[in-house]
């Protein structure tokens, strides 16, 4: 899917994009609050500063995908797959990590412990 035209039905009302291809996506800075993306590939994607709370990133492949300073308070991440991810100063706030997926490469914020989010490490 391209950015632009997920951009625009978003703006038209549209949130649910369910396994959505947004590969490699450029979404720097993007506003999506509540937009439901289960399943989707956002593999390698760039979601630096992007507005994503309330969003359904479950299932997720966010794999070598870019968080830094997103907000991605109240998101459903169950099971999404977070391995070489960057959550650096990623607002986490009220986001369900169950069964999500990192390894040693995953980049968290100081003092995240993704034990106590119940997150399983690969």
């Amino acid at each position: 899917m391209d950015v632009e035209v997920l951009k625009k039905l978003y703006a038209a009302g549209e949130k649910y994009f369910p396994a959505a291809n947004l590969s490699r996506a450029k979404l720097i800075g993007a506003y999506l609050p509540g937009i439901n993306l289960w399943g989707a590939n956002l593999s390698g994607a760039n979601l630096a500063r992007a507005k994503l709370w309330g969003a359904d990133l479950s299932r997720a492949n966010l794999a070598q995908a870019n968080l830094t300073r997103a907000n991605l308070s109240g998101v459903k991440l169950n099971e999404a797959n977070l391995r070489g991810a960057k959550l650096n100063n990623t607002k986490l706030y009220g986001a369900d990590l169950s069964g999500a997926y990192y390894d040693e490469s995953t980049r968290f914020s100081r003092g995240f412990d993704p034990i106590s989010r119940n997150m399983r490490k690969l």
